[in-house]
């Protein structure tokens, strides 16, 4: 047994962070699954090369275009979801904020949409409205207990609206993407000044630790 099947008998899965073709096709994903790895994730940066930098998805790609295949239609909304980032330079207005995300997802008029909205003061407000009106929502920048609290509580609030003014909250999709390794990133270099290096590595996940319980 090893520490991966050990933390999957706690009740916690661990994801790798990277997928590509020839990671499966090798066999080496299913090595890692025979260890208990429980699932992957990607992120646009991965995807690029694992799709530009090689031919391995070309074949599979033509035919599903051909076949006019989608992820999210076969698993019925649960997954094939893409996010598209509202400009960075309005995350402190709100207003401008909700006029964008609109825009947004009016014109590409897609329900695997997710509108990329940063969890800062006035993007939480922001947050609600959309929620509110039914636009899908990928909160970003999340680093902290409280901005996980308040997004949520957005989140909720959004919901509530859009079920008082008739709409379908089972078709509204929204996701708080609570970042780690950035937290790290920034609290090392702290630890380190002050001469504090055995904690280092350990405060995002402890973050993330209290968040997710809560």
């Amino acid at each position: 047994m090893t520490k991966m099947h050990e933390l999957a008998e706690l009740g916690q899965s661990i994801w790798l962070d990277y997928i590509s073709r020839s990671l499966i096709a090798s066999g080496e994903l299913q090595k890692l699954v025979d260890q208990g790895l429980r699932g992957v994730t990607s992120n646009p940066s991965i995807f690029e090369k694992a799709i530009a930098g090689s031919a391995d998805y070309d074949e599979d790609l033509n035919r599903l275009v051909r076949d006019g295949k989608s992820v999210y239609e076969k698993s019925g909304g649960a997954d094939g979801y893409v996010s598209l980032e509202v400009n960075p330079a309005l995350a402190h207005d709100t207003g401008a904020t909700i006029a964008e995300a609109r825009r947004l997802f009016a014109s590409l008029e897609r329900p695997n949409v997710l509108i990329k909205v940063p969890a800062t003061p006035a993007g939480i407000p922001a947050i609600e409205a959309l929620i509110g009106e039914g636009v899908n929502v990928n909160v970003t920048l999340i680093f902290s207990l409280e901005q996980y609290e308040a997004v949520a509580t957005a989140y909720i609030a959004g919901l509530e609206k859009l079920a008082l003014a008739g709409g379908d909250v089972g078709k509204v999709a929204s996701v708080a993407s609570f970042f780690i390794s950035r937290v790290d990133t920034a609290v090392d270099k702290a630890l380190e000044e002050i001469g504090n290096i055995e904690i280092q590595g350990k405060i995002a996940i402890d973050n993330a630790k209290i968040a997710y319980s809560r």
